[in-house]
């Protein structure tokens, strides 16, 4: 028996392409549920069976978004069997990523409490 060597940064380049492939594969996608969706990060499990997709969403219910894709995640796994060279295409499972939005949100409440510091100086 042949010992498998690890590749390094495998797991890394694997999330890497799978996000650039589900981006593109996303825009192919004819729900209108699907609004302007920015695939944000991948991750993906040691053992590569499954790929957590985080997303966020431009134009559209981030909600009914998620549950789009999730549906839709059969086929988008299907289209990456077509585009990655690797032995196990993991399965997806699309999660709305609210990183952007909380980010929006600190920078409001900051740009706020810098407006009320300059009118108390």
């Amino acid at each position: 028996m042949r010992h498998k060597r690890s590749i390094p940064n495998r797991g890394f380049r694997v999330a890497d392409q799978i996000q650039r492939d589900v981006a593109e594969l996303i825009r192919d996608l004819k729900d209108p549920r699907i609004g302007m969706v920015t695939v944000n990060a991948v991750e993906v499990t040691p053992d590569y069976a499954h790929a957590t997709v985080l997303f966020s969403v431009l134009i559209g219910e981030p909600a009914e978004c998620e549950t789009a894709l999730n549906e839709a995640a059969g086929f988008l796994r299907n289209g990456l069997f077509k585009r990655l060279q690797i032995h196990t295409v993991p399965t997806l499972h699309f999660k709305f990523d609210r990183t952007t939005e909380r980010a929006s949100e600190l920078s409001a409440l900051i740009a706020k409490a810098n407006s009320t510091r300059a009118k108390d100086d």
